[in-house]
């Protein structure tokens, strides 16, 4: 059994909303027409989502559970 956790931290959970939000806005911008300002402006929003993510370190909350067999 694994002790670990798939939750993640408050940190990471806010980079993933961001990242998410950048996702909405360059939908919506592309449904509108499309307009390409308000995708670009989704799309610098996801980049800087990735930037905070990766700057508070996302990667290390994947657990590796142990091989089930």
């Amino acid at each position: 059994m694994s002790t670990g956790s798939h939750a993640g931290r408050p940190k990471s959970w806010i980079a993933v909303a961001i990242i998410f939000i950048g996702f909405a806005i360059g939908g919506v911008g592309l449904v509108m027409g499309p307009d390409w300002v308000v995708f670009g402006v989704g799309a610098a929003v996801t980049v800087i989502g990735g930037i905070i993510a990766l700057a508070v370190d996302i990667m290390t909350d994947v657990v590796v559970d142990e091989p089930r067999g």
